[in-house]
């Protein structure tokens, strides 16, 4: 019995201490430790990763590519634009084919982007022939 008395201390005193894992920090201390990663050089990077269905043809790809390389020249938010196909060796790209790469100042300009009528409407291209889509956005760092 005072083993568990004992656990049942501890575990107490470590909760009131405020003892917090992981996964439960908060969103304010995240948005510092990510303000202190973006530097005054700094861009935001938009990755795009698309697996395409199995029975999507070469020539419907190639008209979602157009449609995607299109986009910088309808918003002009986005500062810098490249894509590419997968040539890694590794086998881990779980399907995924296609990469595109969009740079933004500003978070703000990315808020521009993703309910922009363009990108809309070439979602309307890529959804009947979109089987997974992957999206990653970061700061870039030099250091």
């Amino acid at each position: 019995m005072k083993k568990y008395g004992f656990s049942v201390v501890l575990m107490l005193g470590i909760l009131a201490c405020g003892f917090t894992p992981k996964d439960e920090t908060k969103k304010e201390d995240k948005k510092v430790i990510m303000e202190t990663i973006k530097t005054e050089d700094s861009v935001l990077r938009h990755v795009v990763l698309f697996k395409f269905k199995d029975d999507t043809s070469p020539e419907s790809i190639k008209e979602v590519v157009d449609a995607f390389s299109a986009l910088p020249s309808k918003i002009p938010e986005i500062i810098d634009y490249e894509w590419g196909i997968n040539n890694s060796p590794e086998g881990l790209n779980k399907g995924l084919t296609h990469g595109f790469l969009l740079t933004f100042k500003s978070e703000a300009g990315r808020d521009v982007y993703l309910p922009h009528p363009a990108h809309k409407a070439f979602g309307e291209v890529l959804g009947p022939h979109l089987d997974d889509v992957t999206v990653f956005d970061y700061w870039s760092n030099t250091n």
